[in-house]
């Protein structure tokens, strides 16, 4: 599931697209409660990383999330440019590696504003950082990130710290290429520059996080007893359901022809043993064996065994 704005949303089943190969070997999904957080926490984190931005670099910067989705890690980075600037950052206390991924222009663009400038890109945008280039990036961003924990402090208490920078996706090897991750995509303005920067982070950290979350209870005293009254009376309501009860004698296996062959006086052998009980059943269930016997003038049965099964 790809959780998006309402707008996106009725673009996309508005229109007919090629299909999408799903491999049901490998489900890339998200529960819909679990995108939602998701979603709520991106959001959160987006706007105070504008205005991170805007303050560091004294410009004009907004931050706005575009999509949460779970995919692999290899399609992942087979969606990135050739060459960009990925933060490998580790996510404490699981040590798990989660990447923060900025374009080139971007992160020049960034340096330029640090170092006094106006936000120029001089040169060659694609190259690599300087030591003192990425320490200025480093600082910058790993304010930024401290915004990610706090914004994910209700799904998942983390920290996340900038660890090391790389420039080639397709030889970064951040998890095994078939592992699920969670992936944020945002669009950054800063200044007169727009681009798609994205956040990748390791799907069973967050997963089980949001799992955790969902076994708590945040009822009320009062909304828990409410809860265990309606439990007792539909227990007591379920004993009071009528339920069909049959007893059968044992299957027998018949040809076609010999159905379609029956005819008026007919007999059809059984093979049931005499000294064998019959099946109780309800829906098809079997419950208890009975022997047949009658009361006063009518047909019953005997309970003789009890079936017990989880």
């Amino acid at each position: 599931m790809t959780v998006q704005d309402a707008k996106q949303g009725r673009k996309r089943r508005g229109s007919t697209g090629t299909p999408v190969v799903y491999d049901f070997r490998r489900p890339m999904t998200l529960a819909r409660e679990h995108g939602r957080v998701l979603e709520m926490a991106f959001e959160n984190f987006s706007r105070q990383w504008g205005n991170q931005l805007s303050a560091r670099l004294r410009t004009l910067a907004t931050v706005s999330i575009d999509s949460v989705t779970m995919r692999s890690y290899e399609e992942y980075v087979r969606s990135l440019p050739q060459q960009t600037v990925m933060l490998m950052c580790t996510v404490e206390p699981s040590r798990a590696t989660a990447v923060v991924q900025i374009p080139s222009g971007m992160t020049m663009s960034w340096v330029d504003y640090l170092l006094g400038g106006r936000g120029m890109v001089i040169g060659d945008s694609g190259r690599e950082l300087t030591e003192i280039e990425f320490q200025l990036v480093r600082d910058l961003l790993q304010l930024s990130l401290s915004d990610l924990s706090y914004a994910f402090a209700a799904v998942l208490p983390m920290k996340v710290d900038v660890r090391t920078v790389q420039y080639s996706p397709q030889f970064v090897q951040a998890v095994a290429a078939s592992a699920p991750v969670i992936v944020a995509t945002f669009t950054m303005r800063v200044g007169e520059l727009e681009d798609t920067t994205t956040m990748m982070l390791p799907a069973d950290v967050m997963l089980a996080g949001l799992r955790a979350r969902d076994d708590t209870d945040g009822r009320t005293a009062s909304e828990l007893a409410a809860h265990d009254d309606v439990l007792g009376r539909l227990s007591v309501g379920v004993g009071f359901v009528p339920v069909p009860v049959a007893v059968r004698f044992g299957p027998i296996t018949v040809r076609p022809s010999d159905v379609v062959g029956l005819a008026v006086g007919d007999v059809l052998p059984l093979g049931h043993p005499t000294s064998r009980p019959l099946d109780v059943v309800v829906d098809d269930v079997v419950l208890a064996r009975a022997a047949a016997g009658t009361q006063g003038t009518r047909l019953a049965c005997v309970v003789v065994t009890s079936e017990e099964t989880s």
